[in-house]
């Protein structure tokens, strides 16, 4: 499998676990609670204490309808919290701009993770392969505000892994080397409940791919919904348990690692699944 070399390893035989710090007033999630720099900070003190391998920094939300904010408020967001984390743990970039991807890679940022898997700027990929940074690849159809009126597949696994595939082949034409992608199959971008549960149930077919695969499921709607026919959905800080259960299946179906919210509950989850495994990345 391509990318071991540069890639940071999880714990303990465990997948990576990448901590989520939303620097937004409107994620789906948590939208609001850490936008101050300070308290987004203290925040990935707490995950990376927690066991957070990698710190992932945020400052545009992509729920469904959300708008994008300016290329200035989200390098206003992003740069001090990406600056001071740095020096705590490894750290992510989460966005699909070039322009804020580099700032905070010269912030101190070692990863690029980008929901368009490069798509949304042509830049992007050109920028990653000159860092020669791991750059998270994933599926995508389309900005949040029209994506999931694109949720529509033949077979969700074939036509996601297919247009995976399709992206590498530009990143790699790009100048990318193999090692520096990773995948991520985009749960809940331009997918129902029902697609997201399939691609969790044919997660092998991701990996069949030969890349390492991102799981990022947290907090989702799709696990909201599970369970609750005839009822309402279970609210976003409700949806722990299920994150906790699909983190497991993610390490016994050989996920390199699981971007969530609630890093006591993944890291939990994850020894438990070793423990009744005996599966180790």
């Amino acid at each position: 499998m391509t990318g071991a070399s540069l890639l940071p390893a999880g714990r303990a035989g465990r997948p990576v676990v990448m901590g989520v710090v939303n620097v937004t007033p409107d994620s789906f999630s948590d939208g609001g609670e850490w936008f101050r720099p300070d308290d987004a900070v203290a925040h990935g003190r707490d995950l990376s204490a927690q066991g957070a391998d990698v710190l992932d920094i945020g400052g545009e939300s992509t729920r469904p309808g959300a708008e994008r904010p300016s290329e200035a408020e989200e390098l206003r967001r992003v740069l001090p919290v990406v600056e001071a984390l740095s020096a705590v743990a490894p750290v992510s970039i989460d966005t699909m701009r070039a322009s804020v991807a580099a700032a905070a890679l010269d912030a101190g940022a070692s990863i690029v993770n980008d929901v368009s898997g490069g798509h949304a700027d042509p830049e992007m990929a050109h920028l990653v392969a000159e860092r020669g940074v791991p750059f998270v690849a994933m599926h995508w159809r389309g900005h949040s505000k029209h994506m999931q009126e694109r949720a529509r597949y033949d077979d969700v696994v074939a036509d996601v892994c297919r247009e995976l595939v399709a992206g590498v082949e530009m990143l790699l034409a790009a100048g990318i080397a193999p090692e520096q992608v990773v995948l991520d199959p985009g749960f809940g971008f331009s997918k129902l409940a029902h697609h997201n549960w399939e691609l969790l149930r044919r997660l092998d077919e991701v990996r069949a791919l030969g890349y390492p695969v991102l799981v990022g499921t947290s907090r989702k709607k799709f696990l909201g919904l599970v369970g609750r026919e005839g009822r309402e959905e279970r609210p976003p800080l409700d949806r722990d348990v299920a994150t906790a259960v699909t983190t497991a299946h993610a390490l016994v179906h050989g996920a390199w690692g699981v971007r969530v919210h609630d890093v006591v509950a993944a890291v939990d989850a994850l020894d438990v699944a070793v423990a009744l495994t005996g599966v180790r990345r």
